[in-house]
């Protein structure tokens, strides 16, 4: 990607603030701030080394993987058409050649032999390397949730109308900062300077995370929490299940048979069909919609008749229900997502407008 084109992905607006305003690099600075951009980074050279190593061994590429990844992408963003996606692809300055490198990156990172990564500091890398960090986090949906992430500090910080933050907290939050950055003994000039950035930006960041941290915590109290999980005790229900993954119909009513009639475990049916098996945890607010009663309606032990998903289709045995518990980990996570989504959603509907790539 050539830099005219990477400086105007970056240069988008994405919100404002008044007379302020966030593109794409903004928020990619402010999510390296954080801490957010580092561990994004490590796996985007992990994809690029495999990537590398697959082309030096003249590998061929599986296409009806790339075809099959891609149509899901679509699937998943409501882009029925080569226009849409063409389209949307163009509202965030990025091509369908973007489009299919991303795609076969991940194909390698995937399915290639492991390849060392080269050990580059993200400040320090070239220009075309960070514009492939910058596609990764627009097709990989991780720059709207950096957006929602901003746009809530920002909200915070103009709630408080100017007022002078704690000085207390902001030693706190400074601290944090300086051990995650790894910065403690080494100078800050030099870290905004390859970032692009003077004091004045890095002490305002540090107040903005210390606002939102307080009114983080003030709003999570236990008590809090446990209100949210009383309101929201149905969709917490916490449903233990067996999944097998089937091409066919047939192949799925014959599992069944086996299941129900022949007493056969779901880990053996899928062990002797070599089909996918999970045995996994899940909240009824993540069961989609359409399954949501019938996951409420059968006994623990009971097996599903078999579900369509994509092209293929699913047998699920619900083995156990359970009410939520206010110190199940899970469930005190989405409960306080919750509480802090509508506080915080509703300070950004007052300060920020939102440009491009709404979270």
């Amino acid at each position: 990607m050539a830099d005219v084109e990477t400086d105007a992905i970056e240069s988008r607006i994405i919100f404002v603030r008044g007379d302020d305003s966030s593109s794409v690099r903004d928020l990619i600075d402010a999510a390296h701030f954080r801490g957010e951009v580092e561990p994004i980074w490590r796996d985007l050279l992990r994809l690029v080394a495999a990537e590398k190593k697959a082309n030096e061994s003249d590998l061929e590429i599986d296409d009806a993987a790339i075809d099959t990844a891609a149509e899901q992408f679509r699937y998943e963003h409501d882009l029925i058409t080569a226009e849409e996606t063409e389209r949307w692809l163009d509202e965030r300055g990025l091509t369908l050649g973007d489009f299919s490198a991303w795609f076969v990156r991940r194909y390698w990172g995937e399915t290639g032999d492991e390849a060392a990564p080269e050990v580059v500091d993200y400040l320090f890398a070239p220009v075309a390397l960070r514009a492939l960090l910058t596609i990764e986090l627009i097709l990989g949906g991780e720059l709207d949730r950096m957006a929602a992430r901003s746009s809530w500090r920002v909200a915070a910080r103009q709630a408080e109308g100017g007022d002078r933050v704690d000085p207390s907290l902001l030693a706190e939050e400074e601290a944090r900062f300086l051990e995650r950055s790894g910065l403690q003994k080494g100078p800050i000039g030099d870290w905004l300077s390859r970032l692009g950035r003077d004091d004045a930006w890095l002490r305002e960041q540090i107040a903005m995370e210390a606002v939102y941290l307080r009114d983080s915590s003030a709003l999570l109290s236990r008590e809090a929490r446990s209100r949210e999980i009383s309101a929201l005790r149905l969709p917490l229900t916490l449903f233990e299940v067996e999944t097998i993954e089937f091409d066919s119909l047939d192949a799925a009513r014959e599992a069944l048979l086996c299941v129900r009639q022949d007493g056969m475990a779901m880990e053996e049916v899928a062990g002797e069909g070599r089909y996918p098996y999970r045995h996994a945890e899940i909240l009824l607010e993540d069961v989609p919609e359409d399954l949501q009663q019938k996951f409420l309606s059968v006994t623990p032990g009971a097996v599903l008749e078999p579900i369509t998903r994509g092209e293929g289709f699913h047998l699920c045995r619900i083995l156990g229900k359970a009410e939520p518990n206010v110190d199940d980990p899970t469930v005190k996570t989405r409960a306080e997502d919750r509480i802090l989504d509508r506080h915080f959603g509703e300070l950004t509907a007052k300060h920020i407008q939102w440009k491009n790539l709404l979270p």
